[in-house]
């Protein structure tokens, strides 16, 4: 079933796997809109459970049976360490959804993963003191001119954004997206920038556990999928425990169990029969959502197996398609109706550059491999 994936190192390839990753990241959000009655903490739990327990566990049983023994044969201290960035990474990924919820799908993606980019490629190799080294070598220069010319895409995307908020300001913003709100929503991009990165480092202090995955006979390519099964569990814990905070502060643990009107209960069979259809549904779209939500890091963690010597550079690349996407998803949803000429400019400039930066990083790891 999954012979098409047993294929040797090689940077495009795994290029391709992060766009993919990058499309189902930038996917993920669209069914939550279709999710009824429902406050925004509670599809976000039921989200949060089939994209960080459910889809994790099931995809690495499938595919690595023996996963189990292999977290069974891992360190202490990986595990927690990996499970602690995954924890800090879950803050992230809650504040997040916050930024969808505020600024929309294209404004909201290029502030929060712009610095996150930054961040996440750039700050292991030098923690590790490698960065010099790495600047040194020509297929490095050509790896880091890539990443730049990534950050360049995501400031010009950043800049179509600002450039349409000043145009349509909140109120006709909110037209398109029902609760915009430009500041909250800055603030909460910049907050989960920062925190998004460590996911970055929760693959590093993973490592060791991919290594018993290979040492227990794992194809190199699936050896991260008990790694995502720590980082996972560790942003599920942080994203359910602000989750129910809310559902307990706003009272709408109700919700799933009443009709549409908060807080009661109709027991007529009509409505008790509405309410299930509705319930059924919106635990389908959660799933949906969830399941996409997941595969973005099934397939980054399948890229980041061919990137070779620079497998760093793939959370640039994991970044620049996301916001790739993301902006196509924008334009189709019509989050930039009524934006200027100008602003639509900078918005399909962005689009290029970040396209262009995904090819020079791909370039910089064959000249390294």
């Amino acid at each position: 079933m999954f012979e098409f994936f047993q294929i040797n190192e090689n940077p495009f390839t795994g290029v391709l796997f992060h766009a993919i990753g990058g499309l189902a990241a930038a996917s993920f959000y669209i069914p939550y809109r279709k999710v009824k009655v429902w406050s925004w903490e509670i599809y976000w739990m039921i989200g949060g459970l089939f994209s960080w327990i459910i889809a994790p566990w099931l995809l690495a049983m499938l595919i690595l049976p023996q996963t189990p023994q292999i977290l069974s044969a891992a360190s202490t201290s990986s595990i927690i360490w990996t499970f602690t960035f995954g924890l800090l990474w879950g803050v992230g990924g809650l504040t997040f959804g916050l930024t969808m919820r505020y600024l929309g799908i294209a404004l909201g993606y290029s502030l929060a993963l712009g610095i996150s980019a930054v961040i996440g490629t750039l700050v292991p190799p030098l923690f590790k003191g490698e960065l010099i080294q790495i600047a040194a070598t020509g297929s490095g220069q050509v790896m880091l001119l890539g990443v730049f010319i990534c950050i360049s895409g995501i400031a010009l995307s950043g800049k179509a954004g600002t450039s349409k908020q000043k145009e349509l300001g909140d109120k006709e913003q909110s037209t398109n997206i029902a609760e915009f709100d430009f500041k909250k929503g800055l603030a909460l991009a910049l907050f989960s920038g920062v925190m998004s990165s460590f996911m970055a480092y929760a693959f590093a202090a993973g490592k060791p556990i991919a290594d018993i995955a290979l040492i227990q006979g794992s194809p190199a390519i699936w050896q991260n999928l008990p790694v995502l099964i720590v980082i996972l569990a560790g942003g599920f814990v942080t994203n359910f425990i602000w989750c129910a905070f809310l559902a307990t502060k706003n009272k709408s643990w109700s919700e799933l169990y009443a009709n549409d009107n908060k807080g009661s209960v109709n027991v007529s069979n009509k409505t008790s029969w509405s309410h299930q259809k509705t319930s059924f549904f919106n635990i389908m779209f959660c799933a949906l959502a969830g399941l996409t939500w997941y595969m973005q890091f099934f397939f980054y963690g399948v890229g980041t197996t061919m990137m070779g010597a620079y497998e760093f550079s793939s959370w640039t690349l994991h970044m620049a398609s996301i916001i790739v996407f993301s902006t196509l998803w924008g334009l189709a949803l019509k989050e930039w109706r009524g934006a200027s000429i100008a602003t639509q400019t900078w918005n399909l400039s962005g689009l290029g550059v970040l396209i262009l930066s995904m090819v020079v990083i791909g370039w910089g790891n064959t000249l390294a491999a």
